[in-house]
Parts: C-alpha cells; sequence; structure tokens
C-alpha cells in the first residue's frame, strides 16, 4: 500500500480497505504472479480490472462514509465493490457483462463480500432502488448519464470518468438540488468504455 499512499492517496480508511481486499481472487489464474502489481489486467469479456491506484482514486473521490448507499456501474471483477463494502457501504451494483455478472455473483459471497448485484444496464441504473448517497461508474462515459443523476441524493456525489474513448477526464459530480449539480475534474485515466444495453 505504501506504493499508493505515495503517489497521493492520503484517505487511511481506502488505503485499509484495499489492503484488506484480496485483489488475486478477482484475476484470473495466468495474472496471479502480479495481483499486487499497480497496473490493469484483463478479466474477460474485453473488460479490465483497473489498477489499485485507480480504484484508490475513486473511492478517495467518492468520500465513502458508512451505512451510505452507494451505486456501482460496471461490477466488471468485484473488487471495486469489495473495497465499497469494506468501508461499510452498503453497495448495489449493476453489470451489462452476463459473463462478469455470473462470476462476481459466484466469488463475492464466497470471499464475504455481500452486495446487492444486478445484471442490467448501467445507464439507466437502478430507479426503483433510489435515490443513492454516491454513485461511482468504473467505465469511461461519454456524456453525464442524465438517469443516473437523477438517482442520485441532493448533496450526493458522482464519481465518472469522461471523454472520448482514448482519454477521459475523472469527474467529481455534486448534486446541488434536483436540477442543479456543480463537477470539477482530477486528472486524465483511460477506462474501458462505459456501453448500452445488455451482453449476453
Amino acid at each position: 500500500m505504501e506504493g499508493i499512499r505515495i503517489k497521493g492517496i492520503k484517505d487511511d480508511r481506502v488505503l485499509a480497505a484495499i489492503g484488506k481486499v484480496p485483489r488475486h481472487l478477482f484475476m484470473d489464474s495466468s495474472f496471479l504472479d502480479f495481483a499486487y502489481k499497480d497496473q490493469a489486467f484483463p478479466i474477460g469479456a474485453g473488460q479490465t480490472i483497473s489498477q489499485p491506484l485507480t480504484v484508490a482514486i475513486q473511492t478517495q473521490l467518492l468520500q465513502v462514509e458508512r451505512f451510505e448507499k452507494i451505486l456501482e456501474i460496471g461490477t466488471g471483477s468485484g473488487y471495486q465493490a469489495a473495497v465499497l463494502l469494506e468501508m461499510g457501504a452498503t453497495v448495489y451494483t449493476i453489470e451489462r457483462q452476463r459473463e462478469l455478472y455470473l462470476k462476481a455473483q459466484l466469488i463475492l459471497p464466497q470471499i464475504g463480500y455481500n452486495p446487492k448485484l444486478f445484471y442490467g444496464d448501467g445507464y439507466k441504473g437502478l430507479p426503483t432502488y433510489g435515490p443513492f448517497d454516491k454513485i461511482i461508474i468504473t467505465a469511461g462515459a461519454p456524456v453525464i448519464p442524465e438517469d443516473l443523476l437523477s438517482q442520485l441524493k441532493v448533496g450526493g456525489r458522482m464519481v465518472v470518468p469522461m471523454g472520448p474513448r482514448e482519454k477521459q477526464t475523472m469527474y467529481v459530480l455534486v448534486k446541488t438540488s434536483e436540477t442543479e449539480y456543480y463537477k470539477e475534474g482530477h486528472g486524465t485515466f483511460v477506462f474501458v468504455p462505459m456501453l448500452k444495453g445488455l451482453d449476453k
């Protein structure tokens, strides 16, 4: 964890959670020797598990508090959801790739993490379970997903990498009223694109 602390992660709760979640269990066996390197790796279905620093940055920007209801868009391997659960949040997570949804459904409970896991279109979110205190998007969105913004509580935060496919800016959006929000940028990243619909 010293590596990501040196790179600017100051929230001790984020560092502790990342230190506790066994990242190697979320990865393909051929990458196990590299499980704790600070880089992204393939997890199937054309997706990746984000590098620990990226997970730490998004989590720190989210300002997670115990018992908050958090919506994650893009379950992927389940690693980010596990970090949020480790911090005491109630996590709702949605995945559009059936292969990844089924893997996460299997692995997370086996290692003691029980998010509310859904197979669905992340752009639509989970309106029947909202509003949410926080929303985290783990794929590059071309624009702000309006349906998700409407599921965020007033005063809530959304962390979303946004921009063209080649490179995105990490934004924090803070919802100040039912119709208004402000956003601030926090550096550039490269994420897999956020896609619409379901992948069977």
